[in-house]
């Protein structure tokens, strides 16, 4: 073994000078026409493993059969023609040279020994953070180790879809490439990249290393600008809104939006219709001046801004305002409206005599301007505009109660037991109460709503009207007539007429009774004769012969 050291460190070189000489001399003189058998014949190993080499020769009378490599080797039995040893920690290619004597001539034979690794490192490069739809991207996968070279291929893969198959070349480490044109379908994919040592025509299989897969972003950003709505002037202290609109996005979920007044950042809400974007804000200024708004789209690595101006006025106005907003009829009230400084304001069209002077109206108050509306307008010119506000205000007037006596009648006649109502309209600020009690019962009756009129309900009613600003009066006369009024008039005349019937007939009755009743006198000379009758006339004239 220690031999075989040293051959291997000092006499490798020597060795192959003697192979090569044995190899140019002729067979017969090297004994040649028997073969040195070494076993196994090109063996594909492992790195890192040991095996056995067994040399051997059909020689009758063979002498000193040796194996010569720069591994370290233990023989581990030998006989007649033949010699095995035990090789270890195989790390590399490498050759074995089993020699021996034939009939005094040397004799060789050697064998290659091909040692495979995995690789140490398979790794897809790291992927753009985003890339854009439409762009080349360069896949990089990264190999370091394994061999045979000759054998091993690196395949990038985009899923399970091969994109490409390149050889390893024997750099170390390597770097394999392929070029892909990023599509929104590649936006989520996996990428990656695997090693196949293909051994599979020495007899063993096919070896697979896999790098871990890295996702990739894709992304779509239109060379237009957004669409950003605000208005041309906005008065101090008022909102109005902020509108920015962005089509053509991809991945729109993935887009993000900044609106901003000048250096403050306002609260937006963002939308989405498929791959349009809108953001709206609400913005306030809070100084007169020109104001920039700016709405920023970012997606990927890319953005895309609009900035709009604002020009921010202050009217200072207008202000309206009432000396009394509650006067009494009868008073005498002011109206004033005023504005900014450079504002010209026009009371109920009388406009002030200059821009930033008020405008004033003095009026003596009637019932007549209860709830009479003042308006003031306001103008301003800004940048060649002419800017408007308007403000109004309402005025109220304290006046007594009125009972109207137009549509208030004070004289009813109304019949027993029907449905009516009693209308009676009174004004006056505050709002007036109203009631109508009848004199002496003080029955009060409903007014303005439906109610069942009664017989008793007739009589004389005093009906007022009270707040506090006074009171007012009124005299209403109610006659209920009975239901039926002219058939108790047909009835009592019939019953009339029948009674004067009855007493006539009564009393024709009782005269033709009485006539009926005759004096009767007896005759002295015939008394035996029949009683007759005579008529009263008879009867007197006899008395009077």
């Amino acid at each position: 073994m220690v031999l075989s050291g040293l051959l291997s460190r000092a006499c490798w070189t020597s060795l192959n000078y003697l192979l090569l000489i044995g190899c140019l001399l002729p067979p017969g003189t090297q004994g040649q026409e028997f073969l040195m058998r070494v076993e196994p014949k090109d063996p594909v190993l492992p790195a890192g493993v040991s095996f056995s080499v067994n040399c051997s020769v059909d020689c009758p009378h063979p002498e000193r059969i040796s194996l010569e490599t720069n591994l370290l080797k233990e023989t581990v039995g030998r006989g007649l023609g033949w010699a095995a040893f035990h090789l270890s920690n195989v790390t590399g290619d490498t050759t074995v040279l089993c020699s021996g004597f034939c009939n005094g001539s040397q004799i060789a034979g050697s064998s290659r020994v091909t040692v495979y690794r995995f690789p140490e490192r398979v790794e897809l490069a790291p992927l753009p953070r985003w890339q854009s739809v439409g762009r080349h991207l360069n896949l990089s996968c990264l190999v370091s180790g394994g061999v045979p070279r000759s054998h091993l291929e690196v395949v990038l893969l985009h899923g399970e879809e091969e994109l490409g198959r390149q050889t390893v070349a024997n750099e170390e480490p390597v770097e394999v490439m392929v070029t892909v044109l990023a599509s929104r379908d590649d936006h989520g994919a996996n990428f990656s990249c695997r090693t196949e040592l293909d051994l599979r025509s020495q007899g063993l299989g096919l070896f697979q290393n896999h790098s871990a897969p890295r996702k990739l972003r894709t992304f779509a950003m239109p060379m237009i600008p957004p669409r950003l709505a605000v208005p041309r002037f906005s008065e101090v202290e008022t909102s109005w809104p902020v509108n920015c609109t962005l089509d053509g996005l991809f991945p729109v979920s993935e887009a993000q939006v900044q609106l901003a007044l000048g250096d403050q950042m306002l609260n937006t809400t963002v939308m989405s219709h498929g791959d349009t974007l809108t953001a709206t804000a609400t913005a306030k200024a809070e100084q007169e001046g020109v104001q920039e708004t700016v709405c920023k789209v970012t997606l990927g690595d890319e953005s895309r801004e609009t900035r709009e101006n604002v020009t921010v006025y202050n009217l200072q106005g207008p202000i309206l305002t009432l000396s009394e907003p509650n006067a009494t009829e009868g008073t005498t009230m002011t109206v004033t409206c005023k504005a900014g400084p450079r504002v010209q304001v026009t009371l109920d069209g009388i406009p002030a005599a200059a821009p930033g002077q008020p405008s004033q109206l003095q009026l003596n108050v009637t019932e007549r301007d209860d709830r009479r509306t003042f308006f003031c307008y306001a103008t301003l010119k800004v940048h060649g505009e002419t800017l408007h506000s308007n403000r109004s205000v309402q005025l109220r007037v304290l006046y007594g109660p009125k009972i109207d006596r137009a549509q208030c009648p004070q004289r009813l006649t109304w019949k027993d037991k029907t449905m009516h109502i009693l209308q009676c309209p009174v004004r006056g600020n505050p709002n007036p109460q109203l009631q109508c009690l009848q004199e002496g019962s003080k029955f009060k009756v409903p007014i303005g709503i439906p109610f069942l009129v009664r017989l008793n309900y007739s009589g004389t009613y005093y009906c007022q009207a009270v707040s506090s600003q006074g009171t007012d009066s009124l005299t209403v006369m109610m006659y209920v007539q009975d239901q039926n009024p002219i058939a108790v008039t047909i009835t009592l005349g019939v019953l009339t007429i029948l009674g004067l019937v009855i007493a006539t007939a009564a009393l024709l009755y009782v005269f033709r009774v009485q006539k009926r009743s005759d004096i009767y006198h007896l005759k002295k000379k015939s008394s035996w004769l029949p009683l007759t009758s005579k008529q009263p006339d008879e009867a007197v004239a006899e008395e009077s012969s």
